[in-house]
């Protein structure tokens, strides 16, 4: 039952830093594309810091479901874009990609730091709501570390599969590409196998490890 609790109490924490990581997100994806030529997402409305402009309920009931089951990830609606609209389709596609999780990382270092002051500030403060501040910051790090390494996996439609597109040859790419309308389904046998493996978390330690974080 505590560690119920536990989980509980997390998830409500986590939430706001989800909230936060996936609208920096995908409004960093309609921002890179739009600088690239395509300005689809930001006729959308998807350069924007209102997270119910990017919410998705299905990843939003997946990250509930996630963070009370003890590895929190979820996603939001993904930003339209016209690849027809760039100079150089393949590669600019690439890069609007990576806007997306380079900007989980970004979060990742911000909350980090935040983190390490904290604890130089407040450290000696004996109070709960120390606690209960240093473990959302800390939970702020990890939800961000989760969601750069999941969408860094290669199977479409994640971000991955947009940089290994970019790095196979003309035909392998189109091969990925028509994997994209069964990427639901391989991703969740892949999330699965890597939950029954303990992939994940050791993975998560080893990247907020980086920044001085460690998994509690």
């Amino acid at each position: 039952m505590n560690d119920i609790l536990v989980r509980i109490q997390n998830l409500i924490l986590m939430a706001p830093a989800f909230l936060l990581a996936i609208t920096l997100h995908e409004a960093a994806h309609a921002w890179a594309a739009n600088k690239l030529g395509d300005p689809t997402g930001r006729w959308a409305g998807r350069i924007s810091l209102d997270p119910k402009v990017h919410f998705d309920p299905i990843g939003g009931l997946v990250f509930l479901i996630t963070a009370l089951a003890g590895t929190a990830f979820g996603w939001a609606k993904p930003v339209p874009v016209n690849p027809y609209n760039f100079r150089h389709p393949r590669r600019d596609m690439m890069l609007v990609s990576l806007a997306g999780p380079l900007t989980n990382l970004a979060q990742l270092a911000l909350w980090a730091g935040l983190f390490h002051l904290s604890v130089k500030t407040l450290g000696h403060v004996d109070a709960g709501w120390v606690d209960v501040l240093l473990t959302l910051i800390f939970l702020g790090a990890v939800i961000n570390a989760v969601l750069f390494l999941f969408n860094l996996v290669p199977i479409p439609p994640l971000d991955g599969s947009r940089v290994l597109a970019w790095v196979l040859p003309e035909r392998d790419a189109q091969a990925l590409d028509r994997l994209e309308p069964y990427g639901l389904m391989i991703l969740c046998a892949v999330l699965i196998l890597s939950s029954n493996l303990n992939l994940i978390s050791p993975l998560v330690s080893w990247l907020i490890s980086i920044f001085g974080l460690q998994w509690r």
